[in-house]
């Protein structure tokens, strides 16, 4: 049963509202997507300049930032093909919330696996919402255009899982990886239902 979480991810799945409120609202919702590209991009440089002793993440992580960045600049075309503009950016209550479930302290290693896990985690719950969309959505262009991301983000969250494991003993990392699932199942379910929110 550990295994299977391991491998399939989150816990809750999104509230089935959400799509139908996120289609009436597809101006704020990717305005939205737009900095959660940006803000993804900017982690993974974060791990890089602050872990940069960690030569297997630096690795993994230097192609990431250019994806996560190439992702902003393709919501940013959805945009502008549909007259909006990208406005300013919103307070991300999902991840303000699982930014404090990391245990700080303890080695680098460590460190690191907590800040992997927490981006794994992000990412698991990106590519569950661009599944969503992708499947109900009427906009054909943004079904074929959330499919793609949605792909492209299992992989991400992959690489996050499978780099911590490399940091930190495997046993620890699923412990550790359980115990998240269950705390960001826990948030979603006391998060309000939001129109202008990805997450």
């Amino acid at each position: 049963m550990e295994k299977e979480k391991f491998t399939l991810g989150l816990e809750l799945p999104t509230d089935p509202r959400w799509v139908n409120i996120a289609e009436k609202n597809i101006e704020d919702i990717l305005v939205d997507h737009a900095y959660c590209e940006q803000k993804a991009a900017s982690s993974c440089m974060s791990l890089i300049i602050n872990f940069p002793e960690m030569d297997e993440m630096v690795k993994v992580m230097t192609p990431v930032v250019a994806e996560e960045w190439s992702h902003f600049e393709r919501v940013l075309e959805q945009l502008d093909k549909r007259g909006y503009k990208l406005g300013f950016q919103r307070k991300d209550e999902y991840v303000s919330k699982l930014m404090k479930l990391e245990i700080k302290g303890g080695s680098r290693k460590f460190q690191l696996m907590e800040k992997l896990l927490i981006n794994a985690l992000i990412e698991a719950r990106s590519c569950e919402r661009f599944k969503q969309l992708h499947l109900h959505i009427q906009d054909e262009e943004l079904k074929k255009f959330y499919y793609e991301l949605m792909v492209s983000e299992a992989g991400h969250y992959k690489n996050f899982l499978k780099l911590a494991e490399s940091y930190q003993p495997k046993e620890n990392v699923r412990k550790r990886w359980a115990e998240l699932l269950e705390a960001e199942a826990e948030i979603m379910k006391n998060l309000e239902v939001r129109e202008d929110r990805l997450h």
